[in-house]
């Protein structure tokens, strides 16, 4: 077996781990960052009437990879496309257009296994689309309002109880600073005072607050379930827990069966082999998904690091339970 990691080669924990441990025997292990190409990797593939799949090699820094060796692909979080800073700024944008066909078709058409092929990633990580399939895979979710028009916001917000709502970004990128420095956006908590005409400048999503008395983080590998509570210990992870991971303690869980079939059906609906998600569970135990990410994070919760991480490896593999 031959595994291809997509990622950027520094700054990946998650795939460092999943590295790790496909270190099997009969694995071999292949770590590559799209964002080499062009500059410092070549391809060439190849399609004729007597091939029914792309065969070639990209020829790499260190190594040269063989496409039709391939037969799991880890899509972690590859970097952007990397051009001659002497091409202007057009030939930039027509050349990165041409990579994403070119390149980036021949890789998303590989015939292997996937966890997760990036048009299933992007079709999930689109906010209005996940809430609605998780709404029909028997999942519960906050009242949800998206608009433009600060007045449906505004009556949004004080028809809601006790007059309080979640400001979340719809999108899973952030915005740059005018320097260039990469924003976080936090989910926020709002009154229908804090709404300015500047709502009706683009989309925003806003949620019914729920009082939860903690979140909990699913992750799903194939069939497999794993679960961990995640416990605020300050006023700004109780909004947003991204916002203080010093201050969270975690606590193994189990999940609903409801809800775990729930997830089943929204990773068939999507065809993702892997998926994590986070809930809010307020006094009365009722659980709340309110995140949906085809590509999240799960190292951050020590107990569940290895077993996720060899849930992972498994998948790649092909040795998974039903």
């Amino acid at each position: 077996m031959k595994v291809l990691v997509l990622s950027r080669p520094l700054l990946d924990a998650t795939a460092d781990l999943v590295i790790t441990e496909l270190r099997r025997p009969r694995i071999a292990v292949h770590r590559l960052d799209p964002g080499e190409f062009p500059e410092d990797l070549a391809m060439s593939a190849y399609l004729g009437p007597d091939r029914e799949n792309w065969q070639g090699v990209w020829r790499g820094q260190h190594r040269d990879l063989r496409l039709d060796e391939i037969t799991a692909v880890y899509y972690r979080r590859p970097g952007p496309f990397r051009f001659h800073p002497d091409m202007g700024t057009e030939a930039t944008r027509w050349a990165n257009d041409e990579a994403r066909a070119g390149f980036g078709g021949v890789l998303t058409s590989l015939r292997c296994r996937w966890v997760n092929h990036p048009h299933d990633n992007a079709m999930a990580d689109v906010a209005p689309r996940a809430l609605a399939t998780a709404r029909r895979c028997g999942l519960r979710i906050p009242r949800t309002l998206i608009t433009n028009d600060p007045a449906q916001a505004r009556e949004f917000i004080r028809t809601a109880p006790h007059q309080v709502a979640a400001y979340k970004a719809l999108a899973a990128a952030s915005p740059r600073s005018p320097d260039g420095r990469q924003m976080a956006v936090w989910t926020s908590r709002v009154r229908a005072d804090d709404i300015t005409e500047q709502v009706s400048r683009t989309a925003h999503q806003f949620q019914e607050w729920i009082d939860k008395v903690y979140e909990v983080r699913v992750t799903c590998v194939g069939r497999r379930v794993f679960a961990a509570e995640i416990h605020a210990g300050s006023e700004a992870s109780r909004i947003d827990f991204r916002r203080d991971y010093e201050s969270l303690t975690y606590r193994i869980c189990a999940v609903p069966q409801d809800i775990a079939n729930g997830l089943r059906r929204l990773m068939d609906a999507f065809r993702l082999r892997y998926l994590a998600c986070d809930f809010l569970v307020n006094r009365d135990n009722d659980w709340f998904l309110v995140d949906i990410n085809p590509n999240g994070q799960y190292g951050f919760v020590p107990a569940l690091r290895e077993p996720i991480t060899h849930a992972i490896a498994d998948e790649l593999e092909g040795n998974t339970p039903v």
